[in-house]
C-alpha cells in the first residue's frame, strides 16, 4: 500500500469520493489545515501529497512552500477545480509535481496520484546502489543492434524527439522504453498509445483530454495522455495512422509545448518527451499527402531505424534463449532448451514477422512439445509458403533445351543480391554482410570480383 496525504478542508470532498468502495493500492491520510499537514509529514512516511485548493488564509504558493519546507520528498499535487491554467507553470517551477486547474472525476485524479506514486518509487530505486540498466532490455550483440545501442547512449538523456522506424515486430516499443529508461525522466512511467487502435474522435480525447460537456457523453472532465505524461515520456506508436486534423494539433504540442483540451480555449503547458514510431514509409505518406511534411520533420529530430531480424541473424540464438527464459519465468515447469538442429533451423528462416514472430514460434513450440525438455526442428510449424518465398523466383528456374551459361547466371544472381543488400543497408557494408550472413571481407572481395559498384 502507498500512503497519500490529502489536505482539504471539506471532509466530504475529493478524499471521500476517491476512497469510496475502498482502494487496494492507496492508503489515505486526511489533514484539514496546513499545520496538521506539516505534522503528518514529520511523523509518518508519505508517498504523495494531494492538496485540494483553496485552503483558507493561504495562497496555493504559500501552501506549496510550507510543504516543501518540511523536507519531504513526496511529490505534491495541487488540485484546484476553480483555478487558472496560467498559474500552473509558475507552481510547477516552484516545485509542484502537477497543478490541475480544472475539475476532474475522482478516477482521473486517482490516476494522477498513482503516477506521482510511481514517480516517487522509481526515484527511490534510481538513487540506490543498483540503478536499472536499460541495456538489459535490448537483446542482441550484432553490429546492427550495437548501432541502436549507441544512438540510445547519445540521445537517451536528452529531450530530443525520436522517430523509430522499422518493420512490424522488430521491437520498436522495446527500444522506446529503453530510451525512456536511459533518460532523466525514467522515474516516471512512460505513457504509450497506439494511434491505429482508436477511432479518430476517441484518439483526440485520449491524447488531449476534454472538458465537461465538450461533446455528447462527456459528463466529466478528463485528463489526456499528454498531461499524464507530464515530466515523463509519451510513446506514439503507428504515428502514420494518425488522421490529418489531429496531426495539426500534435504539431502545435511539439512546437509550443502546450495543448488545449477539447471544449476549452485555455492553453496547458506540458513538459513531455515525445517518441514516435512507424512501420510505414512516412516520406511516401508525405508525398501522397497522408502525412504532414512539417510534422514529419518535427518528429524526425533523431532518426532510429530498427533492423529486421533478417539483418541480424547472428542475434537469433540470444533472442531464442531470452524468450525461452521469459517463458520459464512464468511457467518454471516448462523450461526447455533448443537442440543444435533446431537452432540451425531457426537461423535459416527469413522471419517476415521479425522478433515478434520468433517469440510466438517459441511459445507455440514449448506449448506443443509436451513433456520433452529439448526442442527439435519439427516442433516449429513455420509457414511453408514463406519458406518458398525466401528464394522467390529462383524456385521457378529451369534448364532450357538449348542450354544455359551457368557461370554467367550465378554471377548475375550474386551481383543482384549484393546490390540489393547494399541498397537495403543504406550503403553500410557491415550491415549488408550481416544480411547475407557472410564476413565483411568476403563481401568486399565479391564486390571486386563481380564489379559491383560499392
Amino acid at each position: 500500500m502507498n500512503t497519500v496525504l490529502v489536505l482539504e478542508e471539506n471532509s466530504k470532498g475529493i478524499h471521500a469520493a476517491m476512497t469510496q468502495g475502498g482502494d487496494q493500492q492507496l492508503e489515505f491520510l486526511l489533514a484539514n489545515t496546513i499545520s496538521s499537514t506539516v505534522d503528518a509529514l514529520g511523523g509518518q512516511a508519505v508517498d504523495t501529497v494531494l492538496v485540494h485548493l483553496p485552503v483558507s488564509g493561504s495562497s496555493a504558493g504559500e501552501v506549496l512552500a510550507a510543504i516543501i519546507e518540511t523536507g519531504s520528498k513526496a511529490p505534491i499535487i495541487l488540485y484546484e477545480p476553480e483555478g487558472t491554467v496560467r498559474r500552473s507553470v509558475e507552481l510547477t517551477r516552484q516545485g509542484a509535481f502537477q497543478h490541475i486547474a480544472h475539475a476532474v472525476k475522482p478516477g482521473d485524479l486517482r490516476e494522477v496520484v498513482l503516477q506521482a506514486v510511481r514517480h516517487r518509487s522509481a526515484n527511490v530505486i534510481s538513487t540506490g546502489s543498483q540503478p536499472r540498466d536499460w541495456r538489459a532490455t535490448l537483446v542482441g550483440s550484432s553490429s546492427a543492434m550495437q548501432e541502436v545501442t549507441e544512438i540510445i547512449e547519445l540521445v537517451g538523456n536528452r529531450r530530443s524527439t525520436v522517430l523509430i522506424t522499422g518493420e512490424t515486430g522488430t521491437g520498436k516499443e522495446v527500444v522506446a522504453r529503453a530510451l525512456h529508461m536511459a533518460s532523466n525522466r525514467s522515474a516516471s512511467r512512460m505513457v504509450a498509445v497506439n494511434c491505429a487502435a482508436l477511432p479518430d474522435h476517441l484518439l483526440e480525447a485520449e491524447l488531449f483530454g476534454h472538458t465537461r460537456g465538450a461533446f455528447t457523453g462527456a459528463v466529466n472532465a478528463r485528463v489526456g495522455l499528454f498531461e499524464q505524461a507530464h515530466r515523463s515520456t509519451i510513446f506514439l506508436d503507428e504515428i502514420g495512422e494518425m488522421p490529418l486534423p489531429l496531426q495539426a494539433k500534435l504539431l502545435r504540442v511539439l512546437q509550443e509545448r502546450e495543448l488545449q483540451r477539447i471544449g476549452s480555449s485555455e492553453p496547458i503547458s506540458i513538459d513531455v518527451r515525445v517518441i514516435a514510431a512507424s512501420n510505414t514509409n512516412l516520406l511516401e505518406a508525405v508525398a501522397s499527402r497522408r502525412f504532414r511534411e512539417d510534422l514529419y520533420y518535427r518528429l524526425n529530430v533523431v532518426a532510429l531505424r530498427m533492423p529486421s531480424l533478417r539483418e541480424r541473424p547472428s542475434d537469433i540464438p540470444e533472442l531464442a534463449v531470452h524468450f525461452l527464459d521469459k517463458i520459464a519465468e512464468h511457467e518454471p515447469a516448462w523450461r526447455k532448451t533448443l537442440s543444435p538442429q533446431a537452432l540451425e533451423h531457426l537461423a535459416r528462416y527469413a522471419w517476415p514477422g521479425n522478433v515478434r514472430q520468433l517469440e510466438h514460434a517459441l511459445e507455440s513450440a514449448v506449448a506443443l512439445s509436451g513433456a520433452r525438455t529439448v526442442l527439435y526442428p519439427g516442433d516449429f510449424d513455420l509457414p511453408a509458403e514463406v519458406r518458398a518465398a525466401e528464394i522467390g523466383p529462383l524456385s521457378n528456374l529451369d534448364v532450357p533445351e538449348t542450354g544455359i551459361n551457368f557461370e554467367e547466371l550465378i554471377a548475375g544472381i550474386e551481383r543482384r543480391l549484393l546490390e540489393r543488400a547494399l541498397a537495403k543497408s543504406g550503403g553500410n557494408k557491415a550491415r549488408a554482410a550481416s544480411m547475407l550472413q557472410m564476413k565483411r571481407t568476403t563481401l568486399i572481395s565479391k564486390f571486386k570480383s563481380l564489379e559491383v559498384c560499392a
